[in-house]
C-alpha cells in the first residue's frame, strides 16, 4: 500500500534498522479478530466448538484471531453477542485497565464499543459503566454494540469531556481514554487514515489529548487509575503526552504493564526529557505481534479527592409503567428485576446500581431498557432479549444457526408454530436473539427493524 512520505521518513528515522521489518507489514493482509463475550458464554470452550477457525490472543484471555476467508460479522452468533469482532492488538487496552465488579469506571471516547464491551464484561454487569461518545453519529454504534452485549450496568452519554468532568469530580474509579488520534496504526485496516495523515494532524492530536486527560485527570479518585491508548506510533501522541500528563500533575505515577504475548516497553529515549518511567508503558508493534499497533500507558493518582457532592438517581418511572412491566414479567419470565425504574417518554429503563443523577446531560442509553408502554400495554425492548439467559424465559423458540428460519427470523418475517404463548424468547442454539410474540400459531417479528439482514 502507499504510505504518506513524509510518514516513511519518520518512522526510518525512529525505528532505524528495525525500519525494514516494520514497513514489511505493509505487504501483508490486516489480523483479524473477535472478542468472546464472558457474559454469555466461557470463551474457552465456546471456542473449541465455534463455526470459525480460531487460535488464541497470547494478551487477552477472551481475544482470538480469525482466518481472513471467514465472516463472523455475518454469523447470527454476532448478531446474538457472543462475540465483538476487534482489532486484536486493541484488546490490551481494557486488559491494562480491568476493572473489577462494583467498581465506577469511565470509557470516556468509547465509540464504537469494542473496550466499553470488553470493561462491561469484566465488570459482570456489577457497579457502573459510564461509556462517552462526543460524536452524535458515533455514539449510536456504541449504543448498538452495548445492547447487542447484553450490558445493563452501562451509561451510553453524548458529552464533552469539559462538560463530564464538571460534573464529575474526583468520582470514578477506573477512567479509560482511548484517545483519538492520528490512527496510524490503522493505515492497513483503512487506507482513508493514511490520506488523511500529516505532521501537523498529529500536533493537532497530541494537543486535542492533552485537554481530553485534563478532564480525566478532574473524574479521578485518589487512588484511581488512568489507562491511556492510542492506535498511532508517534512519540508526539504517546511517550510524550504521558511526560506531559507527569509533569502537569506530580501526584500521578506510572503503573507497569505486563509485556507478555509481544508486547514491547515504551521508548524513553522519544520523550523531551529522557524519562526512565515510560518503560513502564506498552508498545505494540506490528512486526512484533499479530495485530496493527497500539500504546498504552497505566497511571495512578496520589492526591487526595474532596468526595464526590452530586445527586444520585432516584425513581421516577410512573407506578402504571412499573405494574404493566411486573404483568409482563409473570407472563413471559422466570427472573424479576429490581432496582431504580426510570422513564423516558414511554420507555421504561431500570438503571445500573448507584447510578449519579443523569438530568441536564445527553443520555443516549441508560442502563437496561425493559420496553416501552404502549396503550396500555408493556412490549418488551430488544435489549431485554440481549440481557437474558434463556432459562430466564418462561417460553423459548430456539432455532439452529444453520436453519433457513434463523435467516428468516432475522430478516424480520414471521413464523409458523402451533402454540399461542404469547411473548416468548426467540433463540438460536440456546442463545438468546430476539422476541417473539406467538398468536394462534404465527409468531410475530419483533427484531429490530434497522437491524435486520438485508
Amino acid at each position: 500500500m502507499r504510505l504518506p512520505e513524509a510518514f516513511v521518513a519518520k518512522m526510518k528515522k525512529l525505528l532505524d534498522e528495525e525500519a525494514d521489518e516494520f514497513f514489511a507489514v505493509y505487504e501483508n493482509e490486516k489480523i483479524n479478530g473477535l472478542r468472546v463475550n464472558p457474559l454469555k458464554t466461557d470463551p474457552g470452550a465456546w471456542s473449541k466448538t465455534a463455526p470459525f477457525s480460531l487460535s488464541p490472543v497470547p494478551f487477552c484471555p477472551t481475544g482470538f484471531y480469525y482466518e481472513p476467508d471467514e465472516q463472523p460479522g455475518k454469523h447470527p452468533y454476532h448478531a446474538a453477542g457472543l462475540y465483538y469482532i476487534q482489532e486484536p492488538s486493541a484488546m490490551a487496552v481494557a486488559e491494562a485497565l480491568r476493572p473489577a465488579p462494583g467498581e465506577t469506571v469511565l470509557d470516556l471516547c468509547a465509540a464504537p464499543g469494542g473496550k466499553t464491551t470488553q470493561l462491561g464484561a469484566m465488570m459482570e454487569n456489577k457497579g457502573l459503566l459510564v461509556a462517552n461518545e462526543i460524536h452524535p453519529k458515533r455514539v449510536k454504534a456504541l449504543a448498538e454494540n452495548v445492547e447487542r452485549f447484553g450490558l445493563t450496568n452501562t451509561v451510553v452519554v453524548n458529552e464533552t469531556p469539559e462538560a463530564l468532568a464538571e460534573r464529575f469530580p474526583g468520582f470514578f474509579d477506573k477512567i479509560l481514554v482511548d484517545a483519538p488520534c492520528s490512527g496510524e496504526g490503522m493505515f492497513r485496516k483503512d487506507e482513508e487514515a493514511a490520506s488523511f495523515w500529516s505532521p501537523a494532524y498529529v500536533e493537532e492530536c497530541a494537543a486535542r489529548q492533552r485537554r481530553i486527560l485534563e478532564s480525566a485527570y478532574a473524574m479521578l479518585k485518589e487512588g484511581g487509575i488512568l489507562v491511556y491508548s492510542t492506535c498511532t506510533f508517534s512519540p508526539e501522541e504517546n511517550e510524550q503526552t504521558i511526560e506531559w500528563l507527569l509533569e502537569a500533575h506530580d501526584d500521578l505515577r506510572l503503573l507497569p504493564i505486563a509485556k507478555i504475548g509481544g508486547i514491547e516497553p515504551g521508548r524513553p529515549e522519544w520523550t523531551k526529557t529522557n524519562r526512565s518511567d515510560l518503560v513502564h508503558a506498552a508498545r505494540l508493534w506490528p512486526h512484533r505481534l499479530k495485530g496493527e499497533g497500539h500504546f498504552v500507558a497505566k497511571l495512578q493518582k496520589q492526591r487526595p479527592t474532596p468526595p464526590w457532592r452530586g445527586r444520585w438517581a432516584k425513581s421516577s418511572a410512573p407506578k402504571a409503567a412499573i405494574r404493566l412491566y411486573r404483568q409482563f414479567e409473570q407472563e413471559a419470565l422466570r427472573t424479576k428485576r429490581d432496582g431504580t425504574f426510570v422513564s423516558f417518554g414511554a420507555h421504561l429503563t431500570v438503571l445500573p446500581e448507584r447510578c449519579p443523577d443523569l438530568s441536564g446531560l445527553k443520555i443516549v442509553r441508560a442502563g437496561l431498557h425493559l420496553g416501552d408502554v404502549k396503550k396500555e400495554r408493556f412490549e418488551p425492548n430488544h435489549a431485554l432479549a440481549l440481557a437474558l439467559r434463556t432459562e430466564e424465559a418462561k417460553h423459548v423458540l430456539d432455532l439452529s444457526s444453520a436453519s433457513r428460519e434463523i435467516v428468516q427470523y432475522w430478516r424480520g418475517e414471521t413464523l409458523s408454530t402451533n402454540g399461542n404463548r404469547g411473548w416468548l424468547l426467540v433463540a438460536v442454539d440456546g442463545f438468546p436473539f430476539a422476541w417473539g410474540k406467538e398468536v394462534k400459531g404465527t409468531v410475530k417479528n419483533f427484531y429490530p427493524k434497522g437491524l435486520r439482514l438485508v
